[in-house]
């Protein structure tokens, strides 16, 4: 057990992790036991619940979860819960970078009966990338898009000034969720900002992405359209992401940030719990 919660560098090992075989290995050379099996190391951690081969992420506190973190949280969630005026928007955005086209030799098979799965031709060739700006409407779940070549401050608000036309006149504010880059508070971006007042900025703090809603989208979209990635160029590939906007928002749905959600995000705001 005491070698199993040390890490295999310290003792002169090239593992980045144990598992069982290789600690059975370093028992019998350090000649804790004259023979010990796999299973058996298997079994004695299982008793301890211990699994020294997975490495869940964790994040040092540079930028403590103080009263300071929770002040921007706390008003991100009254933005997402609460009863909205006739002439209020709340957009989160951001954007899905690299999407490559990725086109390959031979086409994609489709699934078959008994068992056999979608085939995917193992080679491929590069073809570019495009970038893919987002907003969602965290109260009807509808999706603005954009792709684009390169993502900078103009880019950002070329699509900006598309979702500027595409909102209906009668929206003065639209609020505007997006992490703290300098794509999205530059120079180019404030002075914009400032002749088009109805947009108004709210910045989610550091490592916060759970905060941003559009991320959630995010990963329906790699889910249900970028997992098999076989795109013969980057037009098609544009195409195709503007026909999944289009047909998610035929049948858009929010994505409930109910009371319960908020408690669990506040649960460990002590500062703001007093």
């Amino acid at each position: 057990m005491r070698l199993a919660c040390e890490r295999p560098d310290r003792l002169g090992r090239s593992l980045s992790q144990w598992d069982c075989t290789e600690l059975a290995r370093q028992l019998i050379a350090d000649g804790i036991v004259e023979e010990i099996s796999a299973s058996t190391v298997r079994r004695i951690l299982a008793a301890h619940q211990l699994k020294p081969w997975r490495q869940p992420l964790w994040l040092y506190p540079k930028h403590p979860r103080d009263a300071t973190f929770y002040a921007p949280v706390a008003a991100l969630i009254d933005l997402y819960t609460r009863s909205l005026r006739a002439d209020e928007l709340v957009l989160s955005l951001d954007e899905k970078t690299s999407l490559q086209p990725r086109p390959r030799p031979a086409p994609t098979l489709p699934a078959q009966p008994h068992h056999l799965p979608n085939r995917v031709e193992h080679e491929y060739k590069r073809a570019g990338a495009l970038n893919l700006f987002a907003a969602f409407d965290t109260r009807s779940g509808k999706v603005y898009g954009h792709c684009d070549d390169r993502k900078r401050q103009r880019e950002f608000l070329a699509f900006l000034e598309a979702v500027d036309v595409e909102v209906e006149e009668n929206i003065r504010t639209i609020h505007l969720v997006c992490d703290n880059v300098s794509t999205h508070h530059g120079k180019e971006v404030r002075q914009w900002l400032a002749h088009h007042p109805r947009f108004v900025m709210h910045f989610t703090p550091v490592h916060c992405s759970w905060m941003n809603q559009v991320e959630q989208w995010f990963s329906i979209l790699q889910r249900k359209r970028l997992r098999i990635v076989d795109f013969a160029s980057k037009d098609q590939l544009r195409a195709k992401l503007d026909q999944f906007i289009k047909e998610w928002n035929h049948h858009a749905h929010p994505f409930n940030w109910s009371t319960k959600s908020v408690a669990k995000v506040m649960a460990a705001a002590p500062a703001l719990a007093a």
